[in-house]
């Protein structure tokens, strides 16, 4: 399979205010119709980087090109396939939906019944017909975020850059803008999602740019993650009193550290009659480890399986929590 054509590469991006070095030589691609996570913590660079590649910022070195094509100023005309959803909501409350969209699609250029067209649908898309006459000073939160989408999508861009699209949203506005993202996606559009929910990522993504202090620390697909930096799954096992107690198997040291030699075991940690083990492939490991145990003299009473969290992986990556 030959690889994907770039819709957006950023190459040796830098951009430092004063002292504090918010971007530091930041490279990455996306792929024509791949969604990108850019996930990382607060204060990470992620919304330093997306406002670089939609040019509001200008970078102190690097370069952004789209479809190939080197964004060289302000005015270039590359930057017509890109729609930005900023987290900053762009809405004037006074006016309707409708009202917002068509001071929008000004901005871009557009009006009669091409921008007439473009609202209907975007409007549609987002579920927002109903109200398109309400002025958005009554939308409750997750609608003017939807709204907010709606403006990004009017010039029918093929990279969308969505900043921390759903933060203080309401669930079912969520789920909206989540399948309203799926939507774009099967139509082959490019997204660059900023977050810094794991769920969210996980749901979306076909691959992960993980920033951390204005630094790629990570840039693979989901599984690649999970492969590279922790046991795939974890393999809960409740034991029953056999001949030798869980206690006795965990306090000699040698019965723990032979478990943890068993091929495919990751790691062992113990949690009152359980043991949680980190395997690297469930269908292939969890039978040895379970007659391992038996020809202990363990019997297991219960076994559950789980797969590591995308927590774990940057946890285990930047030694942080990614809510820090």
């Amino acid at each position: 399979m030959g690889v994907m054509a770039s819709m957006l590469e950023i190459s040796g991006l830098r951009k430092s205010y004063h002292n504090l070095v918010a971007v530091d030589g930041v490279s990455f691609r996306a792929g024509q119709g791949e969604t990108v996570g850019l996930l990382g913590p607060n204060g990470a660079g992620k919304t330093t980087t997306v406002s670089i590649i939609a040019g509001l910022i200008r970078p102190d070195a690097g370069e952004v090109r789209i479809a190939g094509r080197a964004i060289s100023s302000d005015t270039d005309p590359a930057k017509q396939s890109i729609g930005l959803v900023p987290q900053d909501l762009g809405l004037y409350d006074q006016l309707s939906a409708r009202e917002n969209l068509r001071l929008f699609g000004a901005l871009y250029k557009m009006s009669g019944a091409p921008l007439r067209h473009a609202m209907d649908e975007a409007l549609d898309l987002v579920g927002l017909s109903e109200r398109a006459k309400d002025r958005v000073k009554e939308f409750s939160g997750g609608m003017k975020r939807r709204l907010n989408l709606a403006a990004a999508l009017l010039h029918d861009p093929q990279l969308l850059l969505l900043d921390e699209p759903t933060v203080g949203v309401d669930p079912q506005s969520r789920n909206a803008i989540f399948d309203n993202l799926e939507s774009l996606k099967k139509r082959g559009k490019t997204l660059l999602y900023t977050t810094h929910y794991m769920e969210e990522a996980e749901r979306l993504c076909d691959r992960l740019v993980i920033i951390d202090h204005g630094k790629i620390i990570a840039d693979d697909t989901l599984q690649g993650l999970h492969r590279r930096f922790c046991a795939q799954n974890l393999l809960t096992v409740e034991l029953e009193d056999g001949e030798l107690s869980i206690d006795e198997l965990l306090i000699d040291g040698l019965s723990i550290d032979a478990l943890r030699q068993v091929p495919g075991v990751e790691s062992v940690e113990r949690r009152g009659h359980s043991l949680r083990i980190g395997v690297r492939d469930l269908a292939r490991d969890s039978a040895a480890i379970l007659q391992w145990l038996a020809e202990r003299g363990q019997h297991v009473q219960h076994f559950a399986s789980e797969r590591t969290s995308l927590e774990t992986v940057f946890l285990t990556l930047t030694g942080r929590s990614l809510r820090d």
